[in-house]
């Protein structure tokens, strides 16, 4: 019985803990997927304000931003790497 049939139930007899682990990962590659883009939009979005404020700085702000997007992606590709040793190992 699925997540939603249990809830509808109301009968917890048939929760396994297969089950618990599938619902575990996904949480944890969601609330991973969610952090990645919300970090690189504010990350972008600050990066082109202090660009229209100071034209002449682009080299340092740009370099700055690339490292911090290429940070903001490892957080999701870690999240990634938790969901499969929580559902696989």
């Amino acid at each position: 019985m699925d997540l939603f049939g249990i809830l509808l139930a109301g009968s917890a007899t048939n929760i396994t803990d297969a089950g618990i682990t599938n619902i575990a990962a996904g949480i944890a590659m969601g609330f991973g997927a969610l952090a990645a883009p919300i970090g690189i939009g504010l990350l972008t979005a600050k990066a082109m304000e202090a660009l229209g404020r100071n034209p002449e700085a682009r080299p340092i702000i740009q370099t700055n931003m690339i490292l911090g997007i290429a940070f903001c992606e490892a957080i999701a590709i870690y999240a990634l790497l938790v969901a499969l040793l929580i559902k696989f190992v």
